[in-house]
């Protein structure tokens, strides 16, 4: 069980930092001028489906960031395929959620000001 697990972690560090790569090379204006970053991706028991989590600055454009990159997934996928695809036998299915973390630091900081 511990093995998984370990798998589990490698295999989602792996797919973070080249999805990061993919994002990066597309720049800020393929996602209508934000800035996305992929602060994590957790990966299912069976490798077979990777969550990843992107923070969006700023955070109104989030709604239209999360279209833009749901609307891309296959082509994405497919980039991350070409990436990873000699570590991983089966590359996996992908879904973007928004982390709202900094969203929540943000709400926080400003309530303690006043």
């Amino acid at each position: 069980m511990e093995e998984k697990n370990t798998r589990q972690q490698k295999v989602a560090r792996e797919i973070q930092r080249n999805f990061a790569e993919i994002i990066r090379s597309k720049g800020m204006a393929a996602f209508d001028g934000a800035m996305v970053t992929v602060s994590e991706v957790r990966i299912s028991p069976d490798l077979s489906v990777a969550y990843i989590y992107v923070s969006i600055f700023p955070s109104e454009k989030a709604a239209k960031v999360m279209e833009i990159l749901k609307e891309n997934t296959k082509a994405l996928r497919g980039e991350l395929g070409n990436r990873v695809g000699r570590q991983l036998r089966i590359i996996p299915e992908i879904s973007f959620f928004q982390d709202t973390t900094l969203d929540y630091v943000a709400r926080i900081e400003e309530l303690l000001k006043k």
